[in-house]
């Protein structure tokens, strides 16, 4: 559509009645995406955080009088320089460079300088990791401004917060008024990809980008006892303003599962306790099974390490994921991610030590098998019950079929919804140690970055190994995060001595990130290396044989051993398209005889057992 057309289209949409701006959003604009359901009204107690526009310290999203503005990358700079250059218990620091050259800072703030008191709990906040869902910079200035200037310093006796309040930097200054279409505010927001076009979302465990690998160095410097990922959600429309979750809640499964008890059992009461107080409806974690029949169910959005809930249960690190409600204006969203920050630094304060007893005991397992993969469940493990929104149904003219509208109003009757939980797919078996050979520094060099120890051969060394013979390999059709993907369901396993040259590493598993290590060096893991397509050379057949040699060879063969040959006739039994195949037979020859490539589809990583 044209700029001129949509622009009309927005106006006629914002005039009629039924799609009219809520009484709740100030200042509305005919540029606010009027094709949005209705916001419920809310007027919640945490509105008192915030200053008056004349105060010398408001932030940008303060001195909006919409409360829907979030600054340009400059600008917050600069507010946090000034903040920086004010009080003693803010600093910044710089850890990363973006693609497009532009600095990547932490905000921190504590009472111990650069050292930090080993004895004090670590919280890092981690915002626009998506820049157009930036709630937690503008929450993050207001909570840094008060505990400098306005009565909130006590909260750093007991915690040092570290807030990263844009990681996706150069995203973030591909702003504008039409980045997020599902999204209430702010007016101007930033693009969910990089500047490479990649969704750093998905890179906790591959670490292509400079971004993932800054933060991951300032983790592995700091080490938080929780880092929290704000973020806000699309979806379905419902009560919550808040949700949050972590792998393992409610007792699920998890890799880290004393840390995730620790969670459902001191963490979560509070921040609900805490929001609840301030006016705000908190929730679990919202992933809808069909968007167009939300009471079909819910799940709860898989476990992959790709992202950060996944990647902190399998680093044992806490992770707690904040998904904001979209539908929700800017200003409500702001204001539960600072009520949420802020308790979470008392309740470290108060109880980290449990924390930290709880990631140490984690820190300790080696579970001999590494479970993988996950899926939804076909059926739902449990009902769960549900703060929804009044909704209708209509026939769409455009799409053609049965749509869902929206109303604004909360439902009065409770959902009772459907949960689906993620079961494993894929078990894989611990080994003693892994050998990748020296030519890939790249991905020695994505292990170190992790934070894995490993051994490095300064001579080359002959080991026993298992190599393993892929099976049928598929290789995606499609690309995915700039990468094509690979799968592999079927291995071999072939015993083997194997000179690993100089420069080669051994990697223990018996390590804290010992199933980080299985998930990213087990071919058949869909968060290893290889199925993101970055181990293709094994694919590659470099020699051949042609016909006139094959078939007097294979016609030798036949003859002289009578096993062979009642294997090959099974086989034309079995298999009638590879009976009528003149290749495919000559073939099935060639892969027996010594001129066969042996190194073809053997996966160049050995398994130490």
């Amino acid at each position: 559509m044209r700029p001129l057309l949509l622009f009309a289209a927005l106006a006629a949409l914002s005039s009629s009645p039924a799609m009219s701006q809520p009484t709740s959003l100030p200042n509305a604009r005919p540029w606010d995406q009027p094709f949005l359901p209705p916001a419920p009204v809310w007027d919640g107690k945490s509105k008192s955080l915030l200053r008056s526009a004349a105060d010398p310290w408001a932030s940008a999203f303060e001195q909006d009088p919409a409360h829907d503005f979030s600054p340009n990358y400059a600008d917050t700079r600069a507010w946090f320089d000034r903040l920086d250059a004010a009080s003693d218990l803010i600093r910044i620091e710089q850890f990363g460079v973006s693609p497009e050259g532009r600095p990547i800072y932490a905000v921190i703030a504590s009472k111990d300088g650069k050292a930090f008191d080993p004895k004090k709990p670590v919280l890092l906040v981690q915002a626009g990791i998506h820049p157009g869902e930036i709630d937690g910079k503008d929450a993050g200035m207001m909570l840094l401004r008060d505990i400098a200037f306005y009565g909130k310093d006590g909260l750093l006796d007991g915690v040092n917060l570290i807030l990263i309040p844009i990681l996706s930097v150069d995203g973030h200054e591909r702003s504008g008024p039409y980045s997020r279409p599902n999204q209430r505010g702010p007016r101007i927001q930033g693009w969910r990809n990089t500047a490479t076009n990649q969704n750093l979302n998905r890179d906790y465990m591959k670490l292509d980008q400079p971004e993932m690998r800054a933060v991951r160095a300032l983790a592995n410097r700091y080490r938080p006892d929780l880092y929290v990922d704000v973020h806000v959600t699309d979806g379905i429309d419902y009560q919550y303003d808040v949700t949050f979750g972590y792998n393992g809640e409610n007792g699920g499964w998890s890799r880290s599962p004393s840390a995730a008890r620790w969670l459902d059992d001191a963490f979560k009461p509070a921040i609900y306790k805490a929001l609840e107080g301030q006016g705000h409806i908190p929730g679990e974690l919202v992933f809808a099974l069909d968007d167009r029949d939300p009471k079909k169910g819910l799940s709860d959005g898989g476990l992959g390490e790709r992202f950060s809930n996944g990647w902190g249960s399998a680093a044992h690190v806490p992770t707690i994921l904040i998904e904001n409600h979209s539908l929700k204006p800017h200003e409500q969203r702001v204001l539960g991610t600072y009520v949420f920050i802020e308790e979470a630094m008392r309740l470290l304060a108060a109880k980290g030590s449990g924390l930290r007893a709880a990631i140490e005991r984690d820190r300790a397992l080696r579970p001999a098998k590494i479970l993988a993969n996950f899926t939804a469940e076909a059926q739902p493990s449990s009902t769960r019950a549900f703060k929804g929104i009044l909704f209708e149904r209509y026939r769409s003219a455009a799409s053609g079929v049965e749509e869902i509208r929206w109303l604004g109003k909360p439902d009065p009757e409770l959902w009772r919804m459907p949960f689906h939980s993620s079961r494993p797919t894929l078990t894989l078996d611990r080994p003693k140690a892994y050998w990748v050979p020296s030519y890939r520094t790249d991905l020695i060099e994505r292990l170190r970055l992790h934070g894995v120890e490993m051994e490095t051969l300064t001579a080359p060394r002959t080991v026993a190994v298992d190599l393993l013979r892929l099976k049928d390999p598929k290789v995606s059709p499609r690309t995915n995060e700039g990468h094509v993907p690979i799968t592999v369901t079927t291995v071999d396993v072939e015993r083997r001595d194997w000179v690993w040259p100089a420069g080669s590493v051994r990697i223990s598993t018996d390590q804290p990130l010992g199933d980080i290590v299985v998930l990213l060096l087990e071919p058949q893991s869909s968060e290893s290396f290889f199925a993101w397509g970055m181990i293709p050379e094994v694919l590659n057949r470099v020699e051949y044989i042609e016909g006139y040699a094959v078939a007097p060879l294979a016609d030798r063969m036949l003859a002289a051993d009578p096993a062979l040959k009642a294997a090959f006739e099974a086989k034309l039994a079995s298999d009638p398209k590879f009976a009528a195949d003149p290749d495919a037979r000559l073939g099935w020859f060639y892969e027996r005889t010594p001129f066969w490539d042996d190194r073809y589809q053997l996966y160049p990583i050995g398994r130490e057992t």
